[in-house]
């Protein structure tokens, strides 16, 4: 029984005065009075009184609902993340009042919005591992997909594991070690060197399970990369490659097929500038993953104080086994080997040196002193002159 209804009580059963109830239970005379007035007028029911604030100024109104309603199904229609996080940002960013992720995700459910998915991992379950910088870490995959004719078409991408950041993306008929090499240079060009890479242990990127090394891994050693692989048959190393290309098809899914890998490509890079400057992420606290790129210092694979800066370039030796590059617009001629005509190349380029290895093997056929006054290189590593038979 509440202490209202005790009052009451004391009063109209018991005999005793207002005063006296007042002292008997501590309150005022005013307030027996109060009560007593209210059960005359509407009997005991009338007594209990609503704690509830007469107004809430943080109330989510008719308009804001209607709003989230509009995000959920502008952004799942477009292919990009609706969940209840994104739709905070995105009405944070539009200057909107911002209610908690749960609040939205009732009004989701409510309006049936949200597909129930009871055998779903719980998030509390994962462990999620981070770089501390930009650049710490590059992760690459490929993945397939399908143009409008049914062509079956592979993408690779790489992506910086500390801000999500997607370097680059490139659509191929068949992802080959040639272009996962060509695609990491343009990327070093753009970004800097990472301090290391993380890929599976497909032979586009690796060949420690088959004998020797491929072009990919000569490439990081000589520029002193660190090279990491997941464990073979646990994907879940790479987990933030894997769960991006559930991202980048769910765009493309939202789309019209494309006709061509031409066509591919503009969506790609489409994709590519929703994906980096549009689109909060929930695990950069709703920042883009430009924003989390650029916003500390970047790790490098040398110490602090190394500055060397390099460029990587992919040829093919011409019928004498010489090469042409241009640096600083001027026009230069490298002499390698006769023997080596015809060859698939790959040029490390530093600020004094041009080092041509095999592009397959890693072998150095050749080394140059960069000369700018000189149209022709000769090669360092090449004999001055043999000495006669005996």
């Amino acid at each position: 029984m509440s202490k209202q209804r005790v009052i009451v009580l004391s009063v109209i059963q018991q005999g005793l005065t207002k005063a006296e109830v007042a002292r008997k239970y501590g309150v005022t005379w005013r307030w027996v009075h109060t009560l007593v007035t209210r059960y005359e007028q509407g009997g005991f029911e009338a007594l209990e009184t609503s704690r509830r604030p007469k107004s809430n100024p943080r109330q989510i109104t008719p308009a804001l609902t209607a709003r989230i309603i509009e995000l959920r199904r502008a952004l799942s229609a477009a292919g990009l993340d609706a969940g209840p996080g994104s739709i905070r940002s995105y009405l944070e960013n539009e200057g909107n009042y911002t209610p908690a992720e749960s609040t939205i995700s009732r009004i989701l459910k409510r309006e049936g919005l949200v597909i129930p998915e009871p055998r779903k991992r719980p998030k509390s379950s994962y462990i999620r591992f981070e770089a501390d910088q930009p650049n710490e870490t590059w992760q690459s995959d490929f993945t397939h997909w399908r143009l409008a004719d049914g062509t079956d078409v592979e993408i690779i991408n790489w992506l910086d594991d500390h801000s999500r950041f997607l370097l680059s993306l490139h659509a191929h008929s068949r992802i080959t070690g040639e272009i996962v090499i060509d695609t990491f240079s343009r990327n070093t060009e753009d970004y800097g060197l990472p301090a290391s890479t993380l890929t599976d242990n497909g032979s586009v990127y690796t060949s420690r399970f088959t004998g020797g090394r491929n072009g990919f891994e000569y490439l990081l050693a000589a520029l002193g990369v660190r090279q990491k692989n997941g464990s073979p048959g646990h994907p879940q190393t790479q987990g933030k490659i894997e769960r991006f290309h559930q991202t980048q098809k769910k765009w493309l899914a939202a789309r019209p097929p494309a006709e061509t890998l031409r066509d591919l490509q503009h969506q790609l890079q489409e994709f590519q500038h929703a994906y980096n400057t549009k689109r909060p992420h929930r695990s950069l606290d709703g920042h883009t993953p430009e924003h989390a790129y650029h916003a500390t210092i970047k790790a490098s694979p040398g110490s602090p104080t190394d500055t060397t800066h390099y460029r990587i370039r992919i040829d093919r030796l011409d019928s004498r086994g010489k090469a042409s590059l241009r640096r600083a617009g001027k026009m230069h001629h490298l002499g390698v080997r006769a023997e080596n005509a015809r060859k698939r190349v790959l040029m490390l380029i530093d600020d004094t040196t041009v080092t041509v290895t095999e592009l397959t093997t890693g072998e150095v056929l050749s080394q140059h002193l960069i000369d700018p006054d000189r149209g022709y290189w000769p090669n360092i590593l090449k004999p001055a002159g043999r000495w006669p038979d005996p």
